[in-house]
């Protein structure tokens, strides 16, 4: 596209004098661009926007375990690096391309992102803007793969995946694409971002398969690696919409900057009806708790909710449709949980279903734009616009998710046939961080005493001894566990719950198993060198059979660097003493809580 200066002097005595505005016009089609302070704002809010990618990075390392978060957060950057090479290097220009050869289907031009002196703002500013948008579209499906997908595997699909986005961003957001020629109204990206990617996503997590365990044990929720990362990761998000939105605009000039403060006022509204649908459901489901990733879902997709429309809905329809597609979201994520396809971060509830009900919702709520005509002179449903608006806008829904299921399967099928995209066992069970970074985490990653997470992985695991998984301890008393660089015997007495007489022949009940972990404290200086660490920790566990406490009083010597697991069964446990490394023992005493 090129475009020429038009300069105007405004006489403002009583605020600013005489002040100068410049503004572009498109020497192909002479309409009006936008003007200095137009790119301004663009500039400003993609700024903003482009801090997003930490909310979803936090929020993403929120939802996984402790070995997951850093590679999460790595895949975030990838994201932003390899997946914004690729949009400045074509996707830019697929999508808004106006050279010979532009069609309804993609645009052609503006490849390899450059300007002259006189275009650059203009140019410069919609690149960096549409960049923010092309990245979240990415980022949504990272979320969805995470805690099994090799990062070189990520990597190459986040390049490519531009290919994903760029097209359907032409056929709404392109001068002639052809969705847009239709009437159909997305105004921030319900569609066009969300939808989008949330069907990659969908292709990529059913192509990957659940994580190892996940529904071993049923389709229960499993419990966040960190509330406080989700929360701030979500909060980072909210203030992101709000650029996201407002920015949406395209500018301040005219009467764009009180379309921007109402899609302010809606996304903050709209954001509070959802949040509010997630706790009354959360409170409802739970019997008076709050769980986080009800709070947060809803809150989220009640932003996904209101963005196509937040310009052209008022505040109080903003509300009704941001707690709609709230719970939308949260049932959304309950309901992929039931097919048993692994989600780890409710990506498709929070950005499908709320994509989906973002874009059905213009098509009810819609009104007319008499300031900047963002509606395209068009009405929704119940304000009297006929079925045609929500006609397009479920059409636009039924085109985008197929595009990008399509091209997602064939970005990825040849990848996971040649090469693999998902982890082997031994690696899944490792952790991203330790084999894909390097990373080794201090304290045990993935087990919870209260059943959850050891439900999700079945499988010990000793990571600095043997580099692979272990096998649970054989169900017998007596029985020896091998970890390649030790060798720990369990012998003792267990008194069965039936009260006979039998001792060593009890078997674990593999259903109701706890794990007691002895982590390793770091004292020695060097590697090499043996430091023997005393620890003793009290905990209660309950027996679910007999509702009767068992005390269990650890106490344990070993090397450094040791990582030892000890899985027992709900019993009636007596005193007995057993030996461990380096002659160290560990008392299991019954009795009552201190």
């Amino acid at each position: 596209m090129e475009y020429e200066n038009l300069t105007t002097q405004n006489e403002n005595s009583t605020i600013m004098g005489n002040t100068t505005t410049t503004t572009f016009k498109c020497k192909t089609c002479g309409m009006e661009a936008m003007s200095w302070d137009d790119a301004t704002w663009i500039l400003a809010t993609s700024f903003i926007i482009f801090t997003m990618q930490t909310g979803f990075g936090m929020l993403e390392a929120g939802a996984v375990s402790l070995k997951n978060e850093v590679n999460i957060m790595v895949k975030n950057a990838v994201d932003v690096i390899f997946g914004g090479i690729s949009y400045w290097a074509f996707g830019y220009g697929l999508s808004f391309g106006e050279d010979v050869g532009s069609n309804p289907f993609c645009g052609v031009g503006s490849f390899f992102v450059d300007a002259t002196n006189d275009n650059m703002g203009v140019v410069f500013s919609t690149f960096v803007f549409q960049l923010s948008f092309a990245t979240t579209a990415t980022t949504i499906v990272s979320g969805m793969m995470a805690e099994r997908t090799k990062l070189l595997t990520y990597t190459i699909f986040s390049f490519f995946n531009t290919l994903v986005y760029c097209i359907p961003a032409h056929w709404i957001w392109g001068t002639n694409g052809f969705l847009g020629a239709l009437g159909v109204i997305d105004i921030a990206g319900s569609g066009t971002v969300h939808l989008l990617g949330a069907a990659s996503g969908l292709v990529a997590t059913t192509l990957l398969k659940p994580r190892l365990g996940r529904y071993d044990n049923g389709t229960k929720p499993l419990p966040l690696g960190n509330g406080t990362n989700s929360i701030l990761g979500m909060f980072i998000l909210w203030w992101g919409w709000l650029a996201f939105n407002c920015g949406s605009t395209f500018g301040i000039s005219g009467g764009k900057w009180k379309l921007a403060a109402k899609s302010a006022a809606t996304t903050l509204v709209g954001a509070m009806g959802g949040g509010a649908s997630g706790m009354i459901y959360s409170g409802i489901r739970t019997k008076g708790q709050v769980h986080v990733p009800d709070l947060v879902n809803g809150i989220l997709g009640a932003l996904v909710s209101v963005t196509a429309g937040c310009a052209i809905i008022k505040p109080w329809e903003a509300i009704v449709i941001g707690g709609i597609g709230g719970l939308l979201a949260i049932i959304g994520v309950f309901l992929l949980d039931k097919l048993r396809v692994d989600d780890p971060v409710g990506g498709f509830g929070v950005h499908g279903v709320g994509g989906f009900w973002g874009m059905i919702s213009v098509g009810l709520f819609a009104s007319y734009d008499p300031i900047e005509n963002m509606s395209k002179g068009q009405n929704g449903l119940f304000r009297g616009g006929g079925f045609y608006l929500l006609g397009v806008q479920l059409l636009a829904c039924v085109c985008i998710t197929i595009w990008s299921a399509c091209m997602t399967l064939l970005i990825l099928l040849p990848m996971h046939l040649i090469y693999g995209i998902r982890m082997s066992e031994d690696e899944e069970i490792l952790g991203s961080d330790y084999v894909e970074h390097g990373i080794e985490h201090q304290l045990q990653t993935g087990v919870f005493f209260n059943g959850e997470r050891i439900q999700s992985e079945p499988t010990l695991y000793s990571r600095r001894q043997s580099r692979r998984s272990t096998h649970i301890l054989n169900n017998k008393v007596g029985s020896t566990a091998s970890m390649k660089s030790y060798t720990w015997t369990v012998s003792g007495s267990i008194k069965p719950n039936d009260n006979s007489q039998k001792q060593n022949e009890t078997e674990l009940d593999a259903k109701s198993i706890k794990t007691v972990s002895f982590l390793p404290t770091n004292e020695s200086k060097e590697r090499d060198e043996t430091d023997f660490v005393n620890s003793t920790e009290t905990m209660k566990t309950t027996d679910n059979k007999d509702n009767e406490n068992i005390l269990i009083n650890r106490r344990s010597s070993f090397k450094k660097d040791a990582e030892i697991e000890r899985t027992i069964s709900d019993a009636k446990i007596e005193p007995i003493e057993t030996p461990c490394l380096s002659g160290s023992t560990i008392n299991l005493l019954p009795g009552t809580a201190q």
